[in-house]
């Protein structure tokens, strides 16, 4: 769905997309490359191509819960809440998917890995 966005955008390994505590804006969609989650400092996910990271704060507008930094030189597509709604409304499956990620996030969250 993003792989052939304009808003293709290539962060460098070890750059910080985000930051625990930060106000979110923006999620972000990964076409190619790895970033890790991270909470306390701590890597607790790894997302890929196909994957997204910071979409909690664009469904509820509270803090990020976790820290995302490239762990590989990656291409990313940005996603703000304007886009996300038009997605959600436009592609049902989406809305699915980003169910279904969030769901498989807690479960791994609730059994430790």
């Amino acid at each position: 769905m993003f792989r052939n966005s304009p808003d293709l955008r290539t962060v460098a390994a070890g750059e910080v997309l985000f930051r625990e505590g930060d106000t979110g804006d923006v999620m972000y969609a990964v076409t190619e490359g790895a970033l890790h989650l991270s909470v306390d400092g701590r890597v607790v996910d790894e997302v890929g191509p196909g994957q997204i990271v910071g979409e909690m704060a664009l469904i509820d507008q509270s803090p990020r819960s976790a820290t995302a930094t490239a762990a590989v030189d990656s291409t990313i597509v940005p996603v703000d809440r304007k886009r996300f709604v038009y997605l959600v409304q436009e592609h049902p499956t989406f809305a699915l998917l980003v169910m279904e990620l969030m769901a498989a996030r807690l479960r791994r969250a609730n059994t430790g890995g």
